[in-house]
């Protein structure tokens, strides 16, 4: 998925050469003329305001400023973006703009694009003096313990770990920044518990495993979105298991007692007599769900020999001769 691309240099009004004090100076200016409580109901001074934080936090980062750097000089802003390789999930502690006494932010995001480079985390758009904005002089920014931004990744479960649950060893890969800016890749092993049942789409956070906070703040949670992998025999309808079943023509028209697989075992099926094909027969409780578990789907696929020895042609013959069912009406 691609983003717009922003261009921070532009956004501040700086060369890509600026120095740490032309930065600051661009960002205060800018900071001042655009905050919202200068600029009362006025939203694009807050989405301004917004933008200008978030330059100022990369390019005040040596860190930071290097990764977006080297993305390279022919990217415009407005353009689509989409990281290089490498370059996805990269973690960075974030702070929040300068520093002085008495400011605070609000947490907030910051854009997609921010998000996409460098793995989501601080800052905030807004922030206010202990004491309100005066328009006087204009100090930096502190933060005091931010929480860390939660994390998703999907983990693949087989039907039969679904329905039964219980615990299970998964192993990540996560990406980290090395002491000189480039990312890195991990791998991270947790225990999950997987409750019985799960479906497919639901979620199993895991506490503390997100993203670090900053400033002493604790991490986020790393969110686990379940996928069920295909099944040799069965399908899923919503929470309900669904098998398919074949079965020879007399077995349908005389009624049969057949044992069919379940994801707890087998059991055996009573099929009642002159069951049509694409007919479904209910196994209750036996599909996923928690408390109160889905049902199993038994749907009936009425099957013909591909060939026929004589003595089958005969008899069928000698079926069609005698039978008077009609199975069309048009």
């Amino acid at each position: 998925m691609s983003v717009e691309y922003k261009d921070y240099y532009k956004l501040l009004g700086v060369a890509k050469t600026a120095s740490q004090e032309e930065l600051s100076k661009a960002f205060k200016k800018l900071a001042r003329k655009h905050h919202p409580d200068l600029n009362p109901n006025d939203p694009e001074a807050e989405k301004r305001f917004k933008e200008i934080n978030e330059a100022y936090e990369v390019l005040k980062d040596p860190e930071k400023r290097k990764l977006y750097d080297s993305l390279g000089p022919n990217w415009k802003e407005g353009q689509n973006f989409q990281p290089p390789p490498g370059f996805e999930n990269v973690r960075f502690h974030f702070g929040g703009a300068g520093g002085g006494p008495g400011q605070r932010f609000d947490a907030g995001n910051f854009s997609d694009f921010f998000e996409t480079l460098f793995g989501g985390g601080g800052g905030g758009a807004r922030f206010r003096d202990a004491s309100g904005f005066s328009g006087g002089g204009f100090g930096g920014f502190s933060r005091g313990p931010s929480r860390g931004q939660d994390a998703q990744a999907t983990l693949d479960l087989t039907l039969e770990e679904a329905y039964r649950g219980g615990a299970k060893v998964v192993s990540l890969q996560e990406q980290t920044i090395r002491p000189d800016g480039s990312p890195a890749m991990q791998t991270k092993t947790l225990s999950v518990t997987i409750p019985a049942g799960v479906r497919e789409g639901a979620k199993i956070r895991l506490s503390g495993q997100g993203n670090p906070g900053t400033g002493g703040g604790r991490p986020g949670d790393l969110y686990l979105k379940v996928r069920i992998l295909p099944h040799a025999l069965f399908k899923l309808e919503d929470q309900n298991v669904v098998l398919d079943l074949p079965l020879a023509p007399w077995e349908a028209a005389l009624g049969a007692t057949v044992r069919v697989p379940t994801l707890d075992g087998h059991v055996d099926l009573t099929i009642p007599p002159g069951i049509g094909s694409g007919k479904k027969l209910r196994i209750p409780g036996k599909g996923l769900g928690g408390k109160t578990r889905a049902d199993q789907l038994v749907r009936i696929l009425i099957q013909v020999p591909a060939s026929l020895s004589a003595e089958e042609r005969e008899l069928w013959e000698k079926l069609a001769r005698t039978s008077a069912f009609a199975p069309r009406t048009f």
